[in-house]
């Protein structure tokens, strides 16, 4: 089983960067995908979830009308763009998957937002 996510890079405020989580070895399609982010010395919060039916739940205030989650289950691929960028966004993005108790993690994309 693997996530991994890819995208992050430095960027300067007002950017756009997007996110790729490719998934292999369990059934993408049958599992809720979400975003999670993790700022230097914060606790990891949970920004946005995609049911697998494609429902979207924007958790993160902070987030809502810049950052659009989505997947492609035929690529087995959740993505998250991000738009609008702002130094508070700077953060390490992890991408789950979840199917009840069943869940996986990636190993983080770096996101940096700095001039």
């Amino acid at each position: 089983v693997q996530l991994v996510e890819s995208g992050g890079a430095l960027v300067q405020p007002g950017g756009s960067l997007r996110l790729s989580c490719a998934a292999s070895g369990f059934n993408f399609s049958n599992y809720d995908m979400r975003w999670y982010r993790q700022a230097p010395g914060k606790e990891r919060v949970r920004i946005a979830t995609i049911t697998n039916t494609g429902f979207i739940y924007n958790y993160e205030d902070s987030v809502t009308g810049r950052f659009t989650i989505s997947r492609d289950n035929a690529k087995n691929t959740a993505y998250l763009q991000m738009n609008s960028l702002k130094h508070e966004d700077t953060a390490v993005y992890y991408c789950h998957a979840r199917r009840g108790t069943a869940m996986y993690w990636g190993q983080g994309a770096q996101v940096t937002v700095s001039s």
